[in-house]
């Protein structure tokens, strides 16, 4: 063979194994390697040694995703958070994804939660912040009193409905877009209306919190939060059993099941009891929802004075203007609990 071809030889050997290394380069970076889609979470403080092996599930092959990442400086750049994968990614693109910190937000939503351990429970189920951290923001006193509120009426800053949260937000960070939602909700138009009714944003609150636990029915609760308006305005006694009922479980447990009031309830020693008490609790008594509290600014036009729960339409109220037809009303009710066999 002579020096030419020999050269031409060399040439060409050097050509397949550059054509197959680029190959492999290209296959490397640019070939799909996801496969499958779905949502990989990334906790805060993760190493890359974790993020390989969350990420492993989607992935055909995970050696050229680390040769990637490396070569792209992702592994001492972790970000934590939810990320949206999607099937046929290839290495590049997933990484820089990562890289990137570009998270899908998440959908966090939660209804009228009756404490702050409920709220915590269901906050986390949603978010990386567990139910310690999130009670610990809730309870802090000095968040509480810089912001002035109670420890009583803390509560009912969460206004219930659905928000955009990063999956790696922190209770305290969960807290303070709370705090925003809670100011941006008491616009000038609302609380022009509290005021119209001699109510702080406090007192608002407290009173949805017992129409929320008074009645279900959504289409009632104008009605219901005028009832107690009308008892308010004329210096009467709420006499709500709701507020019965919340001072019952202070004392024997919150898991404490109640189908029916009973008159020694009534007489329970608690700064919640509007029986004994006048005026309203010193705070919410549950998380009232944006329908209560929209009953309260903007109630029903009527006269009554009472109210008993209906045996006709199940779900409701039997309202009345006097005494003596509320006696009528309450007696019916009673002696349906009675042939119903509910005692307690």
């Amino acid at each position: 063979m002579n020096l030419k071809k020999l050269i031409l030889l060399i040439i060409s050997l050097l050509l397949i194994i550059a054509g197959f290394l680029a190959f492999n380069f290209y296959n490397k970076i640019y070939k799909p390697n996801t496969i499958k889609e779905g949502y990989l979470y990334i906790p805060s403080n993760s190493n890359f040694t974790k993020v390989e092996n969350l990420v492993r599930p989607f992935l055909k092959r995970v050696k050229p995703f680390t040769w990637v990442a490396a070569k792209k400086k992702y592994t001492n750049t972790i970000k934590p958070g939810k990320y949206h994968i999607t099937k046929g990614m290839n290495n590049n693109d997933l990484v820089n994804l990562l890289r990137s910190g570009n998270q899908t937000p998440v959908k966090l939503s939660f209804n009228n939660q009756d404490n702050f351990k409920k709220l915590a429970g269901r906050i986390s189920e949603q978010i990386e912040a567990d139910s310690i951290s999130l009670l610990n923001a809730f309870y802090d006193q000095n968040f509480i009193n810089k912001h002035h509120f109670t420890k009583n009426s803390a509560l009912g800053m969460y206004i219930p409905n659905t928000y955009e949260f990063y999956w790696n937000t922190s209770a305290e960070a969960f807290r303070a877009k709370m705090l925003k939602e809670y100011q941006r909700f008491w616009n000038d138009e609302r609380l022009q209306k509290a005021k119209k009714l001699n109510l702080t944003k406090n007192e608002v609150i407290t009173l949805a919190s017992i129409v929320q636990k008074e009645t279900s029915t959504v289409s009632e609760r104008p009605m219901v939060a005028k009832l107690y308006l009308n008892r308010l305005k004329d210096n009467w006694p709420l006499q709500a059993d709701p507020t019965v009922i919340f001072a019952y479980k202070m004392q024997h447990g919150e898991n404490t099941t109640i189908k029916r009031v009973l008159k020694k309830d009534l007489k329970i020693n608690s700064p919640y009891n509007t029986y004994i008490n006048l005026g309203l609790p010193p705070g919410p008594i549950a998380m009232p929802d944006i329908s209560s509290i929209e009953a309260v600014l903007n109630p029903a036009n009527h006269n009554y004075y009472y109210m008993c729960a209906s045996i006709t339409k199940i779900g409701t109220h039997e309202f009345a203007k006097t005494l003596s037809q509320h006696n009528k009303n309450a007696l019916k009710y009673q002696n349906w609990l009675n042939k119903q066999g509910v005692n307690r």
